[in-house]
Formats: structure tokens, sequence, C-alpha cells
């Protein structure tokens, strides 16, 4: 019985192909859309989630807080409150803390010889390898006495390696910061892009007590790293370094901290909840073209009951009951939202593979989950049964005498 309802449907659909192939359209391209919008916005999230695992989950940062000015907030990092003897009273007096690296950034145009690059420039201490968990690919990374001299020694990120040496190898070459000459000693081994953040390879870093001297002239911290002795005392070292800080900013109780602690886990945690509603985003807006998608397969529908008029009068005449014709229409309209779904499903994974072909979105990662190709496969075939009850119904309630005198 189904086989022959499914034979009857695809030979009426094929009457007219161009119009049928035209139907089937707006469901393809709804389908695909949520598929590829999707991946999109799994694979940033993946990305995020991939970057924040690479740095390890007993790493925290200690920034500035809020600051209000006028009933104005700057936001976190706002007010400059941390010191040197922030650091370095967090490294003696917290046991739970393993290992620090003050921080202090800018930016600024490098040259080497005739060739020239803007880059991020990360003033960090000696132990910034073993924090960020970051490997040195050649060379060495500055020692506790080169941060205590301000030496002007500097380590390359790989894409910065890249574009002022290319092929040469830079290690004892002198590059020129805000016209300060530094020495390079080490290259950074490279991690690649950050999932929409940018290249985590385009920075140079130098000691930060250079950085503070000799590029900055500044007096406080930006933030600085922190590495727990084990993924377990993290939160034991947030407690640890907020009472320590707190005290010695002299911060009465019941007042708010001037500064922020953020573990890993709660930037990761923002993070992936940010791409999830960016991910629920792109869902929703490629949804439209399904709807839109229905709304075309209930039109050629209702052209097609009123083409079939005749016909429809023929078969109930002969024996076809109501629930005869309404189960055939219907499963006209369910074959091609569930063909046209298929035909998405294509599109969409193809689009989502291809994507790293297209220069302009090489760097985009894409994640196609098995969960939302089912959900946008069942949701086709959904539509062909909401939006092809009302003419299926229709057809069905036709009155025998009139349809076999329609011309």
């Amino acid at each position: 019985m189904l086989f022959r309802i499914l034979r009857v449907s695809l030979r009426a659909l094929s009457r007219n192909k161009m119009r049928t192939f035209l139907t089937m359209l707006g469901i393809v391209i709804g389908v695909g859309a949520v598929i590829s919008m999707v991946s999109i916005g799994s694979g940033a999230k993946a990305a995020v989630e991939e970057r924040f695992a690479a740095m390890g989950t007993n790493l925290l940062f200690v920034s500035g807080a809020s600051k209000r000015v006028q009933g104005v907030h700057s936001g976190f990092g706002g007010s400059q409150t941390l010191t040197v003897e922030d650091a370095n009273a967090i490294i003696e007096r917290c046991p739970a803390v393993e290992a620090i690296s003050p921080s202090v950034g800018t930016r600024a145009q490098v040259i080497y010889l005739s060739k020239n690059w803007n880059t991020s420039i990360q003033g960090t201490g000696e132990r910034y390898p073993d924090v960020r968990k970051w490997e040195i690919e050649s060379g060495t990374y500055f020692d506790e006495t080169a941060v205590r001299s301000a030496a002007k020694v500097c380590v390359l990120g790989a894409d910065v390696k890249k574009n002022l040496f290319e092929d040469v190898d830079p290690i004892g070459q002198t590059i020129r910061i805000k016209k300060v000459p530094f020495i390079v000693i080490g290259v950074l081994k490279s991690k690649g892009q950050s999932g929409g953040y940018g290249s985590r390879d385009d920075q140079i870093c130098v000691p930060y007590t250079t950085c503070m001297k000799r590029l900055q002239k500044a007096e406080f911290l930006s933030s600085i790293d922190i590495s727990a002795a084990t993924s377990a005392l993290t939160a034991q070292a947030k407690m640890q370094i907020t009472d320590l800080l707190r005290d010695r900013h002299r911060i009465a109780p019941g007042s708010e901290d001037d500064f922020q602690v953020q573990d890993m886990a709660e930037i990761a945690e923002g993070a992936a909840a940010t791409t999830d509603v960016l991910t629920l985003l792109l869902g929703s807006i490629a949804s439209i073209s399904l709807l839109v998608g229905g709304i075309g397969i209930m039109n050629i529908m209702l052209v097609s009951v009123t083409e079939r008029i005749r016909e429809i009068g023929i078969r109930m005449s002969i024996g076809a009951r109501e629930k005869d014709i309404l189960i055939q229409f219907l499963a006209e309209a369910i074959v091609l939202s569930l063909v046209g779904g298929l035909l998405g499903i294509a599109m969409g994974v193809g689009v989502s593979k291809l994507l790293k072909f297209i220069p302009l979105f090489a760097t985009i990662k894409t994640v196609i989950s098995i969960h939302w190709v089912v959900l946008a496969f069942a949701i086709s075939g959904s539509i062909g049964v909401f939006f092809g009850f009302y003419p299926a119904r229709k057809a069905s309630k036709l009155d025998p005498i009139e349809a076999l005198r329609f011309e």
C-alpha cells in the first residue's frame, strides 16, 4: 500500500519536472543553509575550546577591575592597580600557585633591515612559556637575570619570524622596537589561529621590566598570568590570591575589589556560551528559508489540486475515499519536502567542506553535527506534513459530482 502511494506520488510529481524542482529548491536551500551555518558556529565553538584546552585548566588571570568615572564603567581592566610587588607577593605567599608571569602589552612597528611589521609586544616574565604551555622552537627564552636587568632581548612569534626574516635564522639578529634595539634570542613554536580571535603567533615577547621602562614608561601591570600547582588547586589558588590582594590593596570588608581573578574554566564557559548563542542565531536565521520553502510547497500543492479536480472526481467515482485522496496529496507534499531535505543535507555538508578551499574563509573551522543534520531532515519532513495538509484536505473534501463536471 505504502509503495503504491509513493509510486503514484512520484508519477504525479514527474509530470512537471521543472515546477517540482523549483518547489523543492526552497527546502534544499533552507536545509543546506541551516547545516552550513550551524557547522560554522559549531566550528567556532570547537576552535575556542581547543584554544583554552591548550592553555590548561589550571591557568588564572589577574587584571584590574572596572573603573567608574562619573557613573560610567570602563569595563574590566579599566583600573590600573596591579604592581610588580603584587606579582612577587602572589608567588611567595600563595602555596597553591606554581608559577606566575607579570604581563604588560603594547603594539609597535618592528624593523629589521629594510623590512618592517606591526605586531603585538608582550612584556612577560621568565615563566611565561611554563604558565601558557608554550614551547620554544629554536633558541631559548629569557631568564630571571634578563628580567631583573631589563635586558633588551626578545623572543619572536612564528608569524613575526616569517614576515621579518623569511628563511634567515633570526637568532642573534637585532631588530628595532620603537627605535630601541633588541637582540633575538628565540622563536616560539607556532600555535596558529585562535578561532576567529586572530593569530596567536603574531607577537613578540620581551621582559616585562624592559617593556615597562623602555617601551611603555608604565608603572602598573596590565595583568598577571598564574599557573596553579594542579587543576584541583585552581579554586584554592583563586581564594588565596583574592585574600592576599585585598589585604595588600587595603580594601575594607564589604567593599568592591579593585582587581579581578578569573580562572580558565570560567573564561572557557563564557566563550562556549557565546558561541552557542551565535550558533543558535545563525541556525534561526537560516531556518527562515525553510519556512519560505514550506509556503512554496503549499502554494504549488493548491495549484496541483486545482489542476487535478477532474482526476480527483474520477478517482472518487470509482471508489476512492476521502482518506485515500487526503493521503495521496499529503504523500506528494511529504515526498517533495523529504527529497528536498536530502538534497539540502548534501548541499550543506558540501558547502561546509568546501569553505576551507576558499581563501576568504580558509581560517574558518567547520564542524558538522549529526544531531543538526537529523533535526534539519526531520523539520523538512514536518514542513511537508504541515504545509501539505491543507491542500490535501481541500482535495479530499471536493464533491465528486462537481469535480467530474469541472473543465
